[in-house]
């Protein structure tokens, strides 16, 4: 993991949001402010290379740039990262963060239903997974409910109404087609998402 930008202060608690984004959305910036009732520093984690993919629209370069320049209130740090799992990114954490900060992972419900209901091909992984980090969940497609036995470790996050529909993909889509897209983007990056993207 490199930092881009690092707070310089320990934090008890750390709130991870990992993504592409390709570009940064009202969304993020959503979940990161909302984040930061629950947790010290919001950690955001931006992949240095795909899996099964390249790299299209935004350079890494570009995205930590939009990611800076997004206006995240939030007391946050961004990183890069080769890893893709969270479980992975989370190990990674450890080797910058002090033992005893408890890791939180912000997602909406579709990521926590994934990551619960995945075939690993073993039984106990969860489990696992879980004891390494916590989650905190955004309403996606309605209000998330863990099952009883994860309830110490799975959270809602309340986050506002009205953004289910923005995505990364989505503004792209707009950016493509010709249509509105600049709502979905913080303001201070909206002339930098035109010159990367149209």
């Amino acid at each position: 993991m490199k930092f881009y930008h690092r707070r310089v202060d320990k934090p008890r608690a750390v709130g991870i949001l990992a993504g592409s984004f390709n570009p940064p959305t009202v969304a993020h910036v959503e979940l990161a402010w909302a984040a930061a009732s629950v947790v010290d520093e919001v950690l955001c984690v931006v992949p240095s290379k795909f899996p099964h993919k390249e790299y299209f629209g935004a350079t890494l370069e570009q995205r930590l740039e939009m990611l800076s320049a997004a206006g995240i209130s939030a007391p946050h740090s961004i990183a890069t990262t080769e890893q893709g799992l969270f479980v992975e990114i989370a190990r990674e954490c450890r080797e910058h963060y002090d033992p005893g900060t408890r890791l939180y992972f912000i997602c909406g419900r579709d990521a926590a239903e994934r990551i619960l209901h995945w075939d690993y091909g073993r039984p106990g992984v969860v489990e696992k997974m879980l004891k390494e980090f916590e989650l905190l969940v955004a309403p996606r497609g309605g209000a998330y409910a863990p099952p009883q036995a994860y309830r110490d470790r799975i959270h809602p996050l309340k986050a506002s109404g009205g953004l289910e529909g923005v995505s990364s993909t989505e503004v792209r889509d707009r950016i493509a087609g010709g249509e509105s897209w600049e709502h979905l983007v913080p303001e201070g990056i909206i002339e930098r998402v035109r010159e990367i993207y149209s």
